[in-house]
């Protein structure tokens, strides 16, 4: 077993649910490498998390390019063990299909597929060597259920989460845990501000989202919550 300080890689990491899960992690005494493009917003965040239980390591990264994604996780590894990986860099634009450009379209895989696929695949070789892991998937209920102007969102969602339910059954044998979330409506700047300021009291706090995905990763029992949907009480909007 490895004798190195057990860390949680969580992509993302700036805003919305990754803001809310770097601080509840960082509390509850995770060593949390956050990774995000704005690493300046990370570095400014900082300072709020310096009196908290676990270490704070910002850096700047694209999940787009896959190079960059695998050089984090060996840098990662050689001063820690990968515990865990939080898959939650994602974004979107709320369009029809023919309205949403081929450039966006190109983003919007790239970072919320694309980039997931990269940072498991270089994740997992490290999380066998170490005897086990947690990749946690942030993929979201516009996988599951028909929304209107989310058709690329959607894609890129559904397409993360069928790639975890394959890579859970093949991680199996080497004792790592492949969970899938599906946040409903959450008040985070995924949505416009027309829309926070109408709907904000019908959405999910992110902070209530992250304490309850930190809860899934800290149970260790031989069980494992696979595919969890998180919705307001009131429903989706």
């Amino acid at each position: 077993m490895s004798e190195k300080k057990k860390i949680v890689w969580l992509t993302g990491a700036s805003s919305g649910i990754g803001r809310s899960l770097t601080k509840v992690f960082l509390e509850k005494g995770a060593n949390v490498a956050a990774s995000s493009r704005n690493i300046e917003l990370l570095n400014r965040l900082a300072d709020g998390y310096k009196n908290l239980e676990g270490e704070f390591l910002p850096f700047q990264l694209d999940v787009r390019n896959s190079k960059d994604v695998l050089k984090l996780a060996a840098r990662l590894n050689k001063d820690f063990e990968i515990d865990c990986l939080i898959n939650n860099a994602g974004i979107t634009k709320f369009a029809s299909a023919d309205e949403t450009t081929i450039d966006e379209v190109d983003d919007i895989i790239s970072t919320n597929l694309l980039g997931s696929i990269y940072a498991a695949k270089a994740s997992l070789p490290f999380m066998k060597e170490a005897g086990g892991g947690t990749i946690i998937n942030i993929a979201s209920v516009a996988a599951e259920k028909v929304f209107k102007a989310s058709s690329v969102y959607a894609a890129s969602k559904s397409g993360m989460a069928t790639f975890a339910k394959v890579l859970r059954e093949e991680a199996r044998e080497d004792n790592i845990r492949v969970i899938n979330i599906y946040p409903g409506a959450a008040r985070t700047p995924i949505w416009d501000n027309e829309v926070l300021e109408k709907k904000s009291e019908l959405m999910m706090s992110p902070d209530d989202v992250a304490e309850f995905i930190f809860q899934i990763y800290a149970n260790k029992a031989n069980m494992i919550a696979e595919e969890v949907t998180l919705r307001p009480i009131t429903g989706d909007l």
